[in-house]
């Protein structure tokens, strides 16, 4: 029987790599949940996008609308690339999809 430290790593002390353990139920709750929460960031992009678009027509440069609305996509986006990075950083992203 294997050591459980030496289960956990994958690496016997003489170096061979074991296959890496399943993932637990913790890891396979969270994957979904990041799916969709990505998803919804990515919707929210997309609908301000749009709205930005109707304002650039419909306003014809008299308000700041639409470049409030761009600002707000940027922000988003931004806040969608740090969301993945911590995400994959502390796990809740696995690295194999």
């Amino acid at each position: 029987m294997l050591d459980s430290s030496i289960a956990r790593t994958g690496v016997l002390s003489y170096g061979l790599h074991l296959k890496r353990p399943p993932p637990s139920r913790e890891d396979r709750c969270a994957a979904p949940f990041m799916r969709y929460l990505v998803i919804l960031i990515l919707a929210l992009i997309i609908a301000s996008l749009g709205s930005a678009l109707f304002y650039v027509f419909r306003d014809r440069g008299n308000s700041n609308r639409a470049v409030r609305a761009l600002a707000v996509r940027v922000g988003l986006s931004v806040g969608l690339f740090l969301l993945l990075m911590a995400g994959y950083y502390f796990g809740f992203i696995p690295g194999r999809l």
